[in-house]
């Protein structure tokens, strides 16, 4: 495979580049898995907001109400063109997180086939990051529903062999990665999608990881909900997407209540607006969601076909060379099937956040820890992994930086 990404033009769209590190090095950035750099389309896109449209979104009928709300609802309809969804199926929050939290909230609010009771089953895997773990985790202790969850392999995959043990006719909700943050696998969810649809239970994609980097097929999926962090996707930090069905959002309770959520309100009673109004109550991220449109813009036209194919060059040149390196482990799928661009790996005899200091000097940013996924990291028996992860703005001789620091890393301490 070759390169079709002009990198180089890329770069020069993300100011943060131009920016020295330590000993006057230059930023080799491999943390996007943790958060995305921005490049000047998105922040424009907020200047402007707030230079020539700032109001409060829905509530005046004045000029620049107006404006600042065609932007907010331009904003949507550009994340659901983005998802080829209807915008009224994309409700606005200040993080995935917090999609998750909603979700769980108002399932526990609902009643009929959304509602948990106790004895209702939820089902997560090992592989989860906290934020699609602790809100189902905290949902069953309230309800006295019972989590259950998917082992994970040794090779970063899910262990489905019992896959009708897992999810039962009890099972009310799945909730599944897309893409690992740790190990980069891609869990095989088409049959845990069916099984889960099998017996009447809802499914959540955490796509976290994987809709900023590859095309997402939601119909071919046949998904039921779908979140993702705008920060992750070139976009400003305080911006969400929740993705839900239109039929299934209408059944589901508010998350928060107070303005612009409501369709009356006496002093003994409300009703509530339609999705997506009714999950956005009080005034919402409105620069942040117009800067999010212009992040998704721009990695359209970009072209997510060709930031994936891109970043599996980097990756696949990354894993080679570390397997190279003596002393140094690959956590995770050894090859580029069936995996994204986040590598993990260990140096022998070496804590991760001493790794991660020394790749410092090298101006190289990785992430060291648990990754907020304690119970993947002590099934694998570790203290935490160093993390490396690709985005668009990458290049081959960031990949040579990097491996050129691990040795230094390793070498340093005398590991070798």
């Amino acid at each position: 495979m070759s390169s079709i990404l002009d990198v180089a033009r890329i770069k020069r769209d993300f100011p943060i580049f131009q920016a020295e590190m330590r000993g006057g090095k230059r930023l080799v950035f491999l943390d996007s898995g943790a958060t995305s750099q921005k490049p000047i389309q998105v922040m424009d896109a907020e200047r402007e907001f707030y230079s020539k449209h700032n109001a409060a979104v829905h509530r005046g009928s004045y000029y620049l109400a107006e404006q600042a709300s065609e932007a907010y609802e331009g904003a949507r309809a550009r994340v659901a063109a983005f998802l080829d969804v209807s915008a009224e199926e994309v409700i606005f929050t200040k993080s995935a997180t917090e999609s998750l939290n909603l979700l769980a909230v108002s399932f526990e609010r609902s009643t009929g086939m959304l509602g948990i009771n106790a004895g209702d089953e939820i089902v997560v895997s090992e592989l989860e990051h906290h934020a699609n773990l602790l809100p189902w985790q905290q949902l069953a202790k309230r309800t006295g529903a019972v989590l259950k969850w998917f082992e994970m392999n040794p090779d970063g995959s899910l262990d489905l062999s019992d896959i009708d043990r897992v999810i039962t006719p009890r099972c009310k909700v799945v909730a599944i990665t897309h893409l690992s943050n740790v190990l980069g696998s891609v869990p095989d969810i088409a049959p845990i999608i069916a099984a889960a649809h099998a017996v009447g239970a809802v499914f959540v994609l955490d796509g976290c990881q994987s809709v900023p980097h590859q095309p997402i097929d939601i119909a071919t999926l046949d998904i039921d909900f779908l979140v993702f962090s705008g920060h992750k996707a070139l976009g400003p930090t305080g911006i969400g997407v929740l993705w839900g069905r239109a039929q299934l959002l209408e059944q589901m309770e508010p998350y928060l209540y107070g303005g612009s959520m409501i369709e009356t309100v006496t002093m003994t009673g409300a009703t509530w607006a339609s999705a997506p109004k009714k999950f956005e109550a009080g005034v919402p991220n409105m620069a942040q969601a117009v800067g999010l449109a212009a992040g998704l813009e721009y990695l359209s036209e970009v072209g997510l076909p060709s930031i994936h194919n891109w970043e599996m060059q980097l990756t696949d040149h990354a894993i080679r060379g570390l397997n190279s390196i003596e002393g140094v482990k690959v956590i995770g799928p050894q090859g580029i099937e069936n995996r994204g661009g986040v590598i993990s790996f260990v140096i022998a005899g070496l804590h991760p956040h001493d790794v991660g200091q020394v790749m410092d000097q090298y101006g190289v940013a990785v992430r060291t820890g648990h990754h907020c996924a304690w119970p993947l990291i002590r099934k694998l028996g570790l203290a935490g992994t160093t993390r490396a992860s690709f985005y668009l703005y990458n290049e081959m001789a960031d990949v040579d930086v990097f491996l050129e620091s691990v040795i230094g890393a390793r070498d340093y301490f005398g590991k070798r």
